[in-house]
């Protein structure tokens, strides 16, 4: 019986280890518009507290929620900010609040990474302990201390663009896509749409050439690239062609709105906007 035994052992090792990476952080089809992960960057809501940013977005009707560093916590505690160094009874609160309004919290960002693995560290347990799929950052330098977290962790990066600037190279998706080469796959693009447009790029060309790193997306429209965002399908963006593209490359990874305008009363435009992406998504077959 021993090598029967040892065979049924070995069996049982290489199927464990046989699961494709990443699957944990899958996100459920619940979370789901219109075929699509899709809810709100927190900062649309930068007018507001963390917690209000979470009954916004369910207000609006996103299903996640992209948390960022430096938030105010709530209005009745408006001296705290909602970072990685917030309380076990922060933490708490914000956790019962995501399940009151049936949001699913999905990433972190955009925030510094340092090169210190142990302040880096801290970053990590934020988004372990909160169930996050992912963080967002621009710190090209912590790249090799970001990689060794991201497969201690298992907990995804996604590097976020910002407009082109002289001395800023992550505005470029071909600078992006030649610092990943070679880089565990859980490291990423946040593609910030938006920013693209300002940066004179074309974002579904900008995608294709960082396909297979896409991770997340600030999805935004503009009517002009230096006017304010206007809601999705309304501008120049290419919001469908971009939700074409991401289907095309069987994207699994989750959409959120970044409206920066309106800052006082977004919600109406950004419930438009996730209609839009309901709309299409329907229209296409892909889900409801």
């Amino acid at each position: 019986m021993k090598p029967f035994i040892s065979g049924l052992f070995l069996g049982v090792i290489f199927l464990c280890t046989s699961v494709p990476r990443g699957d944990a952080m899958d996100i459920p089809d619940e979370y789901h518009i219109g075929g699509f992960a899709t809810g709100c960057q927190a900062y649309t809501f930068r007018a507001f507290s963390a917690l209000e940013a979470i009954e916004k977005t369910a207000e609006a009707g996103g299903r996640i929620i992209e948390f960022y560093p430096g938030q105010r916590f709530s209005p009745e505690k408006p001296d705290l900010q909602w970072d990685h160094h917030a309380s076990a009874e922060m933490i708490a609160q914000v956790e019962e609040h995501l399940e009151r309004f049936d949001v699913l919290a999905v990433n972190y960002g955009v925030l510094g990474i340092p090169r210190d693995e142990e302040e880096a560290r801290k970053v990590f347990e934020f988004a372990k302990r909160l169930g996050l799929r992912g963080i967002t950052t621009a710190s090209v330098d912590s790249i090799d201390t970001i990689e060794r977290l991201v497969e201690e962790y298992d907990v995804k990066v996604a590097y976020h663009n910002h407009p082109r600037r002289p001395g800023y190279d992550l505005w470029d998706p071909e600078f992006l896509k030649e610092l990943l080469e070679g880089r565990d796959e859980r490291i990423g693009a946040c593609a910030d749409t938006g920013h693209w447009i300002r940066s004179g790029l074309d974002p579904v060309e900008s995608l294709r050439t960082l396909e297979g790193r896409i991770i997340s997306l600030h999805l935004k429209d503009r009517a002009d690239p230096d006017e304010h965002d206007v809601v999705l399908g309304t501008g120049m963006g290419k919001v469908g062609e971009i939700l074409e593209e991401l289907r095309r490359q069987k994207f699994s990874g989750h959409i959120s709105v970044e409206y920066e305008h309106n800052w006082e009363n977004s919600v109406p435009d950004v419930a438009q906007s996730i209609g839009f992406i309901r709309g299409y998504g329907v229209a296409r077959g892909w889900g409801d």
